[in-house]
């Protein structure tokens, strides 16, 4: 591949990138001198925060646990669906109930499996509002049984491309309907000039220490500095400056690897084909016998302007190669900015980036490279409450040419590798991080890990305290003086979920109020409240240990008293993910994703209703037998803000 971008049918017509990175359009430009650098969370040490929250109270009667095909909310609460799978991005085609929408349809729609999401309010009057915005929604992955007529037989080049332009993140307009009511209602801007779609197509400069390193060169790009695509869009997290970063996590299911894979190949996944995509069939880069390197061009954690469609999305290498799950960004006491982030796997860490640059609000250009030098860190978590943030530095705590790190690069492109050298905490499966608002605690919900204290893996420890973890648990930290650059926290356990009758009686963190299990995503509002989402897998759902929990969920917590109540429960099948609000706190997005699914996430296309017709079974105004994940908007009836 040629490392100019280039225009082709089957990529959509993409523009060079000329300017200087992070250039500010003047939509920016009015939302920084408004004072607003990110909408609904908030970033410690940022003005808009000064001063402490005061106590959050948490002001709904909770909904029950539930095992209907349908979304519950409290009373006096309204939701309604406003992006499903298939749903046209601006005034491109709309979706067909059939699933018989072509590959370049689907590259101007909703792709599949709505996961992290985030909310960027656009000026109106000199200020940012809050009924109109742009938000950005990542997806996951695909279930092809669903996405084509006809499944995964007769497995095709266009299959592979439709399958494809299903992944990636949407960028979509949206706005209030009923701005001077009560009235809730949502619509998508059509047709906009925000929208688009980045896909597993789109191109995506490489940058940071890595970029250009030989093991991610490729025949393709023998620079090592531009991809195809990005996958497994996980959660994702906002900037102070404006963009978003979505985090690429089970990368490996789509590639095809070899029979007997290397050690780094091995640590991170790759085997013989992959989680059964079918995409090396027809994509070579996808078959690791053609492509050695490919896989390690994915792994990474994308920053994508929302506001400035020409501008190309960057793979930022400085914050290490994983199965990242998440990116939460603070900034450190002396203006440095920090992004937090998780790797998804049962014994895998938690991580830490700190910028060496400040970030600068009077001059957003300054911005433009934060993300590409500076130190990379990983947790160790002491048994006496104390943890260190070790660094991930070529050269230091034995990540030596003698070790398999010749450079920096090395420790970028096999950072799990790294942190095992340093002495990392391996965790029970790091999914969500969420940032307090006020106090800059760092929560992070650990979903489970059923292999701990197995014969052949590590016990229990203090910061993952049970043997065989079906339930998971939370965990918090607080950086030495309250300073999100510090290399010391102190740290406890927030929740162990679980039954609070059954599991661990006595234990400190045990859960007060409603009993969930498998906490994933996580989201602070406003007022300090956080926000959970759960994700019991399809095969444990409603069944045995997890019956009681119903279908998977969304609770408040109150960090000061510990006390859940669940706001919402979701369809049969799905999982509950994404979380974004507008600045008022009166309208909060989630997604509903995979609403069906059954175990192996495979779907059957001649039955595709047998276990979930959500949402035309509950929405009227939705058509189509098969099961779409799908965004919400939840608000009050009375047009308060949601949660109190």
């Amino acid at each position: 591949m040629n490392d100019d971008l280039i225009d082709s049918p089957a990529l959509g017509s993409r523009s060079p990138d000329p300017a200087p990175a992070f250039a500010v359009n003047p939509v920016r430009r009015r939302l920084l001198q408004a004072g607003v650098v990110s909408a609904g969370l908030a970033f410690p040490g940022i003005a808009a925060l000064a001063g402490a929250l005061g106590q959050p109270r948490i002001g709904f009667k909770p909904v029950a646990a539930s095992s209907e095909d349908r979304v519950q909310v409290p009373d006096g609460y309204l939701v309604q669906v406003v992006y499903a799978w298939g749903d046209p991005i601006s005034d491109g085609p709309a979706f067909k109930a059939d699933a018989s929408n072509g590959a370049f349809e689907q590259a101007e729609q909703a792709g599949m499996h709505h996961d992290g999401m985030h909310f960027f309010p656009l000026p109106e009057d000199g200020k940012p509002s809050s009924a109109r915005g742009v938000l950005c929604i990542n997806h996951e992955y695909t279930d092809d049984g669903l996405l084509h007529p006809g499944g995964v037989a007769d497995w095709s080049h266009a299959k592979t491309v439709k399958s494809q332009n299903a992944h990636g993140v949407s960028v979509v307009e949206i706005e209030h309907i009923g701005r001077k009511g009560q009235d809730g209602r949502w619509q998508l801007v059509r047709p906009s000039a925000y929208a688009r779609r980045i896909t597993a197509r789109t191109p995506i400069r490489i940058s940071g220490p890595a970029a250009g390193a030989p093991a991610l060169r490729t025949q393709g790009d023998r620079r090592g500095n531009v991809v195809f695509g990005t996958v497994s869009n996980c959660a994702m997290g906002a900037t102070p400056w404006g963009t978003v970063l979505t985090c690429e996590e089970n990368f490996d299911a789509y590639f095809n690897g070899p029979e007997k894979p290397t050690p780094e190949q091995k640590r991170y996944g790759i085997r013989e084909q992959g989680g059964g995509y079918r995409w090396h069939e027809h994509d070579s880069r996808f078959d690791v016998a053609t492509e050695p390197n490919e896989a390690n061009r994915f792994g990474w954690v994308v920053e994508i302007d929302p506001l400035n469609r020409t501008k190309v999305p960057v793979k930022r290498t400085a914050l290490g190669r994983l199965k990242h799950e998440s990116a939460a960004v603070a900034l450190a006491g002396d203006g440095r900015a920090v992004v937090y982030m998780s790797d998804d796997g049962p014994f895998e860490s938690l991580y830490k980036y700190v910028s060496r640059e400040r970030f600068d609000g009077k001059n957003p250009a300054a911005n433009a490279n934060l993300l590409d030098d500076g130190t990379l860190y990983v947790a160790r978590f002491g048994d006496d409450g104390q943890g260190q943030w070790l660094a991930l530095e070529h050269g230091q705590n034995g990540l030596v040419a003698a070790n398999g790190f010749a450079e920096q690069a090395d420790v970028l492109v096999n950072t799990r590798l790294a942190a095992d050298r340093v002495g990392a905490t391996k965790m029970d499966r790091p999914e969500g991080i969420a940032i307090h608002p006020a106090s800059g605690e760092v929560y992070c919900s650990l979903t489970r890990n059923s292999r701990r204290g197995l014969a052949d893996a590590p016990g229990p420890d203090a910061a993952n305290p049970r043997a065989a973890n079906l339930f998971g648990h939370i965990v918090r930290w607080r950086e030495n003086g309250g300073d999100a650059g510090a290399k010391d926290f102190s740290w406890d356990i927030f929740a162990l979920c679980g039954d609070p009758q059954h599991a661990d009686p006595g234990k400190r963190g045990n859960v007060k109020g409603d009993a969930f299990a498998n906490p994933d995503g996580l989201g602070f509002d406003r007022d300090g409240r956080l926000w959970i989402q759960t994700d019991v897998s399809a095969g444990t759902l409603n069944a045995g240990d997890y019956a009681r929990f119903g279908n998977n969920q969304m609770l408040v917590a109150d960090p000061a008293s510990g006390e859940i109540r669940r706001f919402l429960s979701g369809p049969n099948g799905c999982e509950i993910t994404g979380i974004a609000r507008t600045p008022d706190g009166r309208s909060l997005f989630v997604n509903i994703q995979h609403p069906g699914e059954r175990p192996g996430g495979r779907s059957d296309p001649a039955a595709p209703t047998a276990n979930s017709a959500w949402p035309a079974s509950q929405f009227a105004e939705i058509t189509g037998g098969r099961p779409r994940s799908a965004t919400l908007v939840v608000t009050r009836r009375d047009g308060g803000v949601v949660g109190t």
